[in-house]
């Protein structure tokens, strides 16, 4: 979650309070469409969608950027998710590195509520979502990580807390030595926000920005996971190259 589509206002959307903070926490809406299960929050925003015919399948493209991970580290021990939206990238790690135990981190408890609909695994000894705000979570974490994914977004924005220079520098230090963060952003005016990131990670980052509005954002702590040449246009290779091995096929354009 979020990739940005058109389409008109849900009817009987409306916010609703999860927390003594005073935030508002958005009702998740759940459609089912032509075999397509999609999770939004009454705005021009798809958190995320769901093949009927295969719930494994990453169908919204800058989840496979996310995904694409695997090839500067393949096989993390430990992976933690801040955002559980439809689950889609939690059931990917869940299912494609097994080796790994997933926490996942939700602050909507409604998000939570409807994990079944979305064929979200059951927790187990490798895979928990715990009900908190990531930024208390990555500010307090409960071990180091090897692969820190963030994929947030509230009904038409990315939650505040979790753009700050404090709240990126704390990511870094909740990974392991040669740990990796992707976030992924879904906001025209994202450029401070990269910058942030750009300077909590020393400059060691990577970009790729795709056509349904979506920026991924990779940046590493200690050695260069990548080689230095690097640049967008490599890494979008590599994406292409992590959809043929996987079998994925063109992604979906979000609509709902």
């Amino acid at each position: 979650m979020p990739s940005r589509i058109t389409r008109p206002q849900v009817k009987g959307y409306k916010a609703k309070s999860r927390s003594s903070t005073h935030t508002a926490r958005s009702v998740p809406v759940v459609s089912n469409e032509g075999g397509v299960i999609t999770l939004h929050f009454g705005s021009d925003f798809i958190q995320s969608q769901m093949l009927v015919g295969d719930p494994g399948f990453l169908a919204l493209a800058y989840t496979r950027t996310m995904m694409s991970f695997e090839w500067f580290m393949p096989q993390p021990r430990e992976i933690a998710l801040i955002g559980l939206g439809g689950g889609s990238i939690a059931k990917w790690c869940h299912r494609h590195h097994p080796q790994s135990r997933l926490t996942v981190v939700e602050i909507n408890a409604d998000v939570i509520a409807v994990r079944r609909t979305f064929g979200v695994p059951k927790e187990s000894p490798r895979f928990r979502i715990i009900c908190a705000d990531g930024a208390k979570f990555v500010a307090k974490p409960p071990n180091l990580f090897d692969v820190l994914l963030i994929d947030c977004f509230t009904t038409d924005r990315l939650p505040a807390e979790l753009c700050s220079q404090t709240f990126y520098d704390r990511c870094r230090e909740a990974l392991a030595d040669s740990g990796l963060i992707v976030v992924n952003l879904c906001w025209q005016k994202h450029s401070r926000i990269i910058s942030r990131i750009r300077k909590s990670f020393g400059g060691q980052i990577l970009l790729s920005s795709d056509d349904d509005g979506n920026t991924v954002v990779f940046a590493c702590k200690g050695e260069l996971l990548w080689p230095k040449h690097e640049d967008e246009t490599s890494l979008r290779s590599r994406v292409k190259k992590f959809e043929r091995k996987h079998g994925l096929g063109r992604a979906m354009a979000p609509s709902g």
